[in-house]
Order: C-alpha cells, then structure tokens, then sequence
C-alpha cells in the first residue's frame, strides 16, 4: 500500500506523508462541509426533495473530489458551488419559472459542453494564457473573499443600511465564540502546532456545546431516497424553451469559477510552475464530469472549492488528500448529524453564522495575502487589472465578476498602451465572450 501510495501521489517528491494528507482532507472536509446542509435548503425552494438533494451533494462531491485527486493529484475539493446554487433556484425557477427539471436539463448541457472542451484540451492553455498579474490577482481576490466570507459567518462583520458593512455584536456568545475561535487557530498556527486548523475548528466546536450554540445532534442517521431527483433532469423541456442563454451561463459560471479556483488555490499552494498549472486540464475535466454526474443524481453544478485552501494550508500537497476528502463525504451519508453539528448554524440578530467554520476561513484568507507581492504594481497596464480582480470579488462575493472586471480591463489597458500584442488570443476570446455576458445580463 505504502508503495502504490509513493507512486500515485509522489509525497516525498512533494514534501509531505500519508498522516499530513489525511489530515489536510479532513480539515478541507470540516470548512466545505456546510455545503451538504446548505445544498438542499437552497434547491429545496423549487420543490425538490431535500433528502434527496443531500444524497446527490454527497455522492457528486465525493465523486469530483476523487477524479481530482486521482486524475490531476491536487489537493483540491470539489462539490455544488454556491452562487450557482442561487442562480438556478432563485434566477431560472423563481424569476424565470421553469420547472426545476428543465433546469437540471439546462445545467447538464452546459456541462456537457464543459466535458468536451475540456476532452478537447482547451483549459490547460487558457490557465497558461492567463497573465501572471491575473493570475495572483484573482489568488488575492479568492482570499479577500474567503476572509469576508468568514467574517460574516462569524457575525464580525455585519450589514448596515447606508455604508454597506460594519462591526457586528462583539459582545454576543455566538461571535464571542468566534473570537475565542481565532484567537486559539492562530496562536497554534504562529507556534506551529501540528493539525492546527483542524484542532482549531474541533476546539471551537466543543466550547460551543456548553454555551448551546453548537448542538449536538447525534450520530446515524438513515440516507435518505435518491429516487426523487435521480435522473429527473428534462433535457428535452431545456432545449424546446430555448434556454440558451441560460445554458451560456451555466457554462461561463462553472468554467471561470472553476479557473479561478484553481489558480486562485493553485497559487497559494505553490502548484504553479512558470506561471503555469500542471495538469490543469485533468483538474477541469474533474469539475465537468462532477457538475455532468451531479447533475444527473439531482443536484446543481459542481466545481472546485475555495475552502480547499485549508487543507492546503494544513500541509495538504497532493490528490491523497481528497481521498480522504471524498470518503468523508460518503460518511456524510450516515454519520450527517456529526458534519451538521460542525458547519452548524446559529441565529442571532436576524443573521445566519456559522461560528465553528468562520475562524478558520478568516485565517486562511489572510494566508492566501502573501500572492500580492509578485504583481508588478508599477505597470499600470498590470497593476490596474489585478486590483480590479482583486477588489471586485469579495465585494460582489463572486469569484467570476472579479475574473470579469480583470479580463476586459486587461485587454482594454493593454490596447490603449500599445502593448496588445503581448495578450494571449485566448484572452481577448473571454474578454468578449464577458461583455457579451453583460450585455444580455
């Protein structure tokens, strides 16, 4: 075992062993695990089985996570992606009315579409297009987000009418918690202690029993029936109602969320090579047969994680670790009340937090920093585009726009300077293809 493990993963090679691997997939499990929750609650409104909908989180998850750790061997997690969740029950079925089956049509043509460009080699040379300022641009951005994402999961950080955000409830149990939360993950980051993300988050969990806000919940529990949404997808019903432009979404969606991720994660795990990633096109043909499979078991598009930073973070450095990743998704199955008591959530004040999980996302967000310093700050034709990726992300919570805002600025400062012969075709293709988006928005 020991030996097919140093074959297919080549931990020495990559500096790492078997317990740092486990230990990262399970961290990576632990901070993406509200998904499984959170997955039906969303697709739920259009009327499909919320059980159901949990099976086919779990197995899609388990599924995309696997090829990707076999196929590209990153560290890198797969499963529904919110937004796009948002997109097909609130966009296609709530304002558009379509049936939740003519939208699992439409997002399974997408997908499709996703599986053959990526069989056709296309996404390995768009991550090698991409120009570096972009690149950790979008790496900074992704971080920005994450840490935002945790702040408002842990109540630090709060709306408010007139100036968008402000400092939430210090004083309230639930961000208490919080704090007390982050103040321990990162004195045993700063102490190097081993597995500290993951202590971290298993700490915090256990303090907040006592004070009722993680509740215990059991152990087992029976898997629900996949029967309601297996296979339910019309494909027919999507193409007679000509959802075009709401299959070009779908498409543009999964692929920039997708590209963003990985360079986003690839980047602060140092994966990169020359700017490049290995094996990129393998890590895309992954998240188009998971959003393919996902969709056919009743569940909207699958694509790569942002929280996988964390197992990363922990000393994840290969594909081992979403093996461990994607076995905890089908423990999911039956130990699910366990996965909900740590990616739990808490009302207070009219906000929804997750106290357990909001620590270590701020943490790791501030980790994912470090990419700023290889953008040439001093070419405005560089510096301008990577600010925008980075700047837009966290505050439209959207990896895509912020993908968006970089590309068109790039091509558009570039030409202007007289330097357009230094951007790739690819990216003039995206480019137009984001303001075509726009424009039909």
């Amino acid at each position: 075992m020991k030996g097919w493990l140093e074959r297919t993963f080549r931990l020495a090679e990559n500096g790492t062993t078997v317990r740092r691997e486990l230990l990262g997939g399970a961290t990576t499990f632990m901070t993406m695990s509200y998904i499984i929750f959170v997955q039906p609650a969303v697709l739920g409104t259009t009327g499909m089985d919320k059980g159901a909908v949990m099976v086919a989180t779990c197995l899609a998850s388990a599924l995309a996570t696997l090829l990707t750790g076999l196929l590209a061997r990153y560290p890198i997690a797969q499963a529904p992606a919110m937004g796009h969740n948002i997109f097909f029950a609130v966009v296609v079925c709530g304002t558009m009315g379509y049936s939740w089956q003519v939208a699992l049509g439409a997002n399974f043509l997408s997908g499709l579409l996703f599986v053959v460009l990526a069989l056709a080699g296309v996404w390995g040379k768009m991550v090698a297009a991409v120009p570096d300022a972009l690149k950790y641009g979008i790496a900074v951005g992704i971080g920005l987000l994450i840490a935002l994402i945790g702040l408002e999961y842990g109540g630090i950080v709060v709306d408010s009418p007139g100036v968008l955000v402000a400092l939430g409830d210090l004083g309230s149990r639930p961000v208490l918690l919080v704090l007390f939360g982050l103040a321990l993950t990162a004195v045993l980051l700063a102490v190097r202690f081993p597995g500290a993300i993951l202590a971290g988050i298993l700490v915090t969990a256990a303090a907040g029993l006592p004070l009722g806000i993680v509740k215990f919940r059991g152990v087992v529990a029976p898997v629900p029936s996949l029967a309601p949404t297996f296979l339910k997808l019309d494909i027919a019903g999507a193409v007679e109602t000509g959802l075009v432009a709401v299959i070009f979404v779908f498409f543009l969606l999964d692929v920039f969320d997708a590209i963003g991720t990985l360079i986003g994660v690839g980047g602060s795990g140092g994966f990169l090579k020359d700017g490049k990633l290995p094996r990129a096109d393998k890590a895309m043909l992954a998240d188009a047969v998971g959003t393919v499979g996902g969709v056919l078991l009743g569940t909207s598009t699958v694509s790569s994680y942002i929280e996988s930073v964390t197992g990363i973070a922990q000393g994840a450095r290969t594909g081992l670790a979403n093996v461990m990743t994607s076995a905890l998704f089908l423990c999911a199955l039956f130990f699910s009340p366990l996965a909900e008591m740590i990616s739990g959530e808490v009302t207070h004040g009219g906000m929804t937090l997750r106290p357990v999980i909001a620590p270590a996302l701020i943490l790791v967000g501030s980790m994912m920093m470090r990419c700023v310093k290889f953008i040439n700050w001093d070419d405005l034709t560089e510096a301008i585009p990577a600010f925008l990726s980075i700047v837009i992300m966290p505050l439209t919570l959207s990896i895509t726009e912020g993908i968006s805002f970089g590309f068109i600025s790039y091509v558009l400062l570039k030409l202007v300077s007289g330097k357009g012969r230094q951007v790739h075709g690819l990216i003039y293709l995206f480019a137009a293809l984001f303001i075509v988006r726009y424009i039909i928005k």
